[in-house]
């Protein structure tokens, strides 16, 4: 593996990644003091009905365009790249196209059915805006990721959190108003504004690309067929996942209203702890997720090349790093957990929630390095069977837990699930490995 190249697209990555990640907390800061931990609630809700419709709209072509990319890198065929991203570009319109089609005239039904807050119907239609955009978005990411080139792929990435936070600021100036109808409607539009604005930059650089395969070359045979080979079973498996996890969200303030809240109350507590709480314990991450998503690429090239050696002190050297960098972010939160709620989110629940979670960090951190590297050495079918299955656990764990233990239940329920998700990954790395990895560590 070159690692000197690894080592600098992370450095890149978790620059722009601690950029776009500190951004987004300053942003859930002021809306928390500007709507509330009921409206940042409502957002919450809404958020997890934009990211099913996200998986839909993506369908697992970023993880096959990298992947498929990485492939013909690895053996030196990098002429047939650009048939292979047409035809990339073609599945993911069709189904960006088709996901935000089914969010705009759903919309009224999932708000007042499903999050029983008719509020939210207006976000939903604006947030279908932008599902073409994402889509087409990530095949240009996935192929900058393929090709090793982390600045690339970044700037998609960071140009939409900067229009996200932009537009939508810009617009709650111009409209001057708390009403979490209008505000959740505008944090709706700053998405899909920077899903736009990523897409037009990634299309730039992309066009721009000196280095992008010029060679004309015969279409390759079966390369839809490969594309679709990769990426149907992880859209099948994401589906499921991510429609749980949804559910997982709005069980959280239905549960809660069981429990014994109201309405009202439930909806707060459901945004103190994933409005802020969870942006707080998962910002660290930013160290690690970019290495999860570079190795993959890394890995491909060295797995098809035969480099098990390679490999496996890459692997190594990985999870020990993460579990030093975890372990002293965990220590960190822990001990400032009340400041930390108090001076972003003015809330002193929010800091009990951050010191509850803080012991978690270093397994969540684990895991996320963990799945990264099983995905490139081609265990991605057995990261998203393991992570469904976590999933349907978990969600029938709410349905049982929460009326009788509350929120304290549900951070009960993160901490089963993380451990033995994490588990099963690190058996699964062993196993591929031949053991040694875990052994030597």
């Amino acid at each position: 593996m070159k690692a000197r190249r690894l080592a600098v697209n992370t450095a890149i990555s978790t620059l722009a990644a601690i950029f776009t990640q500190a951004l987004g907390l300053w942003f859930q800061s002021v809306m928390a003091k500007r709507v509330g931990a009921a409206g940042i609630g409502l957002m919450g809700l809404i958020s997890s009905v934009g990211s099913l419709a996200a998986t839909f709209a993506i369908s697992g072509i970023r993880f096959a365009t990298t992947r498929l990319v990485a492939e013909e890198m690895g053996l030196s065929r990098e002429e047939r790249i650009p048939g292979l991203l047409r035809r990339c570009l073609l599945y993911a319109i069709v189904c960006g196209s088709a996901a935000g089609a089914v969010l705009h005239l759903s919309a009224n039904v999932v708000a007042s059915r499903l999050l029983t807050d008719v509020r939210a119907a207006t976000a939903l239609r604006v947030l279908a805006v932008g599902m073409p955009f994402l889509s087409a978005g990530a095949v240009l990411g996935g192929y900058f990721t393929g090709t090793c080139r982390a600045g690339m792929a970044l700037g998609g990435s960071v140009t939409e959190e900067v229009g996200r936070v932009g537009v939508t600021f810009w617009l709650l100036t111009c409209l001057d108003t708390t009403d979490p109808r209008i505000t959740c409607a505008a944090a709706a539009a700053g998405s899909a504004a920077g899903e736009v604005l990523s897409f037009a930059v990634l299309l730039l650089l992309y066009a721009l690309d000196k280095k992008r395969p010029r060679k004309k070359a015969p279409p390759a045979p079966g390369q839809l067929r490969r594309i679709v080979g990769v990426a149907v079973p992880l859209a099948f498996t994401a589906y499921a996942r991510v429609a749980l996890k949804t559910l997982q969200q709005l069980l959280i303030p239905i549960g809660l209203t069981r429990s014994g809240a109201s309405a009202e109350r439930a909806l707060a507590g459901y945004g103190t702890v994933r409005g802020m709480a969870m942006p707080v314990i998962t910002f660290p991450m930013v160290f690690f997720a970019s290495v999860s998503e570079l190795i993959v690429p890394e890995l491909t090239e060295e797995q098809v090349r035969g480099n098990r050696g390679v490999i496996d002190r890459s692997a190594k050297a990985l999870l020990s790093f993460t579990l030093i960098l975890s372990a002293a972010a965990a220590c960190f939160a822990l001990l400032f957990s009340e400041k930390l709620g108090i001076v972003l989110f003015s809330s002193r629940e929010a800091g009990r929630f951050i010191a509850l979670l803080a012991p978690l960090m270093p397994i969540m951190y684990l895991d996320n390095v963990t799945d990264g590297m099983l995905r490139g050495l081609g265990e991605h079918m057995y990261t998203m069977g393991l992570n469904l299955a976590d999933s349907l656990l978990s969600t029938a764990a709410m349905w049982l837990v929460l009326p009788r233990f509350a929120l304290d239940g549900y951070i009960g329920i993160l901490y089963v699930s993380e451990i033995l998700n994490f588990a099963l990954s690190l058996r699964r790395l062993s196993g591929v490995t031949d053991g040694r990895i875990v052994k030597n560590m």
